[in-house]
């Protein structure tokens, strides 16, 4: 077993078998245990735990997106021309590695939204893509800090995915509100572009990084990334064609509820 970088890499990201765990049985549950519990049952109407459960999205990506812009902006952490992990000794590492332990967190977190289509029978919204990106994200920490450790070029890139997501989940909460409400929102295409914009930037930082001569990151993170990440360009950019170029009359009506706006707009 391979030996995280970091000392104190926290326990769940510091051996394989934690994320291993919750990854198997994430999907023994939405795609064999729930729709079994569920065959005989009537959907649950679960829309005032998901209202809590974006209310708490909402405030948990804001202070990420606060502890992370701080640590960016007005510590003494990174060389922007070359995003590399802080070293051991650094007086700020301890920060660092709070801030990425409780964004990792959040990835875990979102694995709650599959349960919420597997109790609310939403089987078509389980989708290849769905789970392969759900699975992805909860299960990257674990090879990103055994083979580079906390921070670096991610940590910039994760900053911009929680803006994001603290937009979606603003969102997803007033459009679940009422119906009045869902038609008022404009903005719902541009949370797509921000999204589309967060995947080039990141794209762009990998490329420059693997071209800078002296920046010493994992080669190994960075070629995962720099494949995987065209994958989630290619597919928000098939959804914002899909729903607000070629089909702007059906894009913009309302969603039923953020649950379903979910699936249709976040694979991140």
């Amino acid at each position: 077993m391979i030996t995280p970088i970091d000392p104190h890499t926290h326990p769940l990201w510091a051996t394989p078998w934690p994320s291993l765990i919750i990854m198997v049985a994430y999907l023994a549950i939405v795609l064999k245990l729930g729709p079994s519990f569920m065959k005989n049952r009537r959907p649950y109407d679960l829309r005032g735990i998901i209202k809590v459960y974006n209310i708490i999205q909402i405030i948990y990506n804001f202070a990420i997106l606060y502890f992370a812009m701080y640590f960016l902006f007005f510590l003494d952490t990174y060389d922007m021309s070359c995003v590399t992990a802080l070293p051991m000794d650094h007086p700020h590492k301890d920060y660092e590695r709070f801030v990425c332990n409780i964004y990792g967190f959040n990835k875990i977190m979102d694995l709650t939204e599959t349960i919420f289509f597997v109790l609310r029978k939403k089987d078509k919204q389980i989708t290849f893509l769905h789970l392969f990106h759900h699975i992805y994200m909860a299960s990257i920490g674990y090879f990103l800090l055994t083979y580079h450790g906390y921070g670096g070029l991610v940590f910039p890139a994760c900053t911009l995915n929680t803006f994001v997501h603290a937009m979606m989940y603003i969102y997803y909460y007033l459009s679940s509100v009422n119906p009045s409400v869902q038609k008022s929102i404009w903005w719902k295409k541009y949370i797509t572009l921000i999204q589309l914009v967060q995947f080039i930037t990141v794209e762009v930082l990998i490329i420059k990084t693997l071209l800078h001569p002296n920046c010493n990151y994992s080669k190994f993170m960075m070629w995962l990334c720099l494949i995987v990440n065209p994958i989630f360009i290619g597919l928000f950019s098939h959804f914002y064609i899909k729903n607000y170029i070629l089909s702007p009359k059906k894009s913009s009506k309302p969603p039923q509820d953020s649950s379903d706006s979910k699936a249709q707009e976040k694979v991140n």
